[in-house]
């Protein structure tokens, strides 16, 4: 048995502002060098993904993405530095976070050997 836990992170006024959807479309971006393409890996239209740009710049006060707009090799997205290091950052969060609360459950529920929770159809061999 595991524990799940979704990370966020929040305003002062309960505003999301950062978290793993967004965390997916920025590294996509990155990927895959399109805000149309990160887009559409998500299953989402580029309008939607292009908002939710504009919504994190606007909480996080720092440009995260650079556009070119044509169709040569220049044109295209792309990361700044400050993306980057919030994706890296929010990702060391994410996983210390997962451990702890992985550790803190086996400690909880799986003391001695001994599930507290028994799940139909689940042996605990």
């Amino acid at each position: 048995m595991d524990v799940k836990v979704k990370i966020w992170i929040e305003d002062g006024e309960d505003n999301l502002v950062f978290g793993g959807g967004k965390t997916e479309v920025l590294k996509l971006i990155d990927e895959t060098g399109s805000i149309s393409k990160a887009a559409q890996r998500v299953g989402m239209n580029y309008k939607k993904a292009w908002s939710h740009i504009k919504i994190l710049e606007n909480h996080i006060e720092d440009e995260l993405v650079h556009t070119k707009k044509g169709r040569g090799e220049d044109s295209g997205s792309s990361l700044t530095p400050k993306a980057r290091e919030i994706i890296q950052t929010y990702e060391i969060l994410q996983d210390d976070i997962k451990k702890y609360a992985q550790s803190r459950f086996e400690e909880l529920f799986l003391k001695d050997n001994k599930e507290i929770i028994n799940v139909k159809g689940e042996s605990s061999d």
